[in-house]
């Protein structure tokens, strides 16, 4: 093998020196080629380094979540007076607060519906989750009722605040 290697470079050193150029300009494209392999080859590696540890973050949620599910409010008094193991705890709860929600808890928290009073207008309004106002269908009998009701609670909102500042 020695040899040829050899032979080869007697030959590209004796040509004319328009081959050289053309070899030197031969040898660059490999050497971007290699590079470009060299970089992809990194991006996968770096990938698959980030895969392993969103897994391991996961797991270890989940063992935590497992824990602190099975801990009881006595076992989290004991704890409690250890400082050191009381940190991370807390610290563990403020990142999960800061977390974006899943799907099931966004889906849990807007399937509640309440009845909330509105005092300026008298109205009772429904709200869905996190504020969204729905509406109420009702008949037209039922619609007359609520509004002479918001009408007469307007009326006294309005009295109960006019009487206030008159009296300051």
């Amino acid at each position: 093998m020695g040899k040829e290697k050899s032979k080869k470079r007697r030959r590209s050193s004796s040509s004319s020196s328009s081959s050289s150029s053309s070899d030197s300009s031969r040898e660059k494209k490999k050497l971007r080629k290699l590079k470009k392999k060299l970089k992809k080859e990194q991006k996968k590696t770096e990938k698959a380094l980030k895969k392993k540890l969103k897994e391991e973050k996961r797991k270890l949620k989940k063992q935590h979540r497992s824990k602190s599910r099975s801990r009881t409010r006595d076992d989290s008094n004991v704890k409690g007076d250890n400082a050191s193991t009381d940190i991370p705890l807390e610290l563990m709860e403020k990142s999960k607060a800061m977390a974006p929600m899943t799907k099931e808890e966004w889906e849990k928290r807007q399937s509640i519906v309440r009845k909330v009073l509105d005092e300026e207008s008298g109205r009772y309004r429904l709200i869905k989750g996190d504020g969204e106002v729905l509406e109420e269908i009702v008949s037209r009998d039922r619609h007359k009722q609520i509004n002479r009701a918001a009408t007469q609670a307007d009326g006294s909102f309005f009295q109960s605040q006019t009487v206030e500042k008159k009296h300051f």
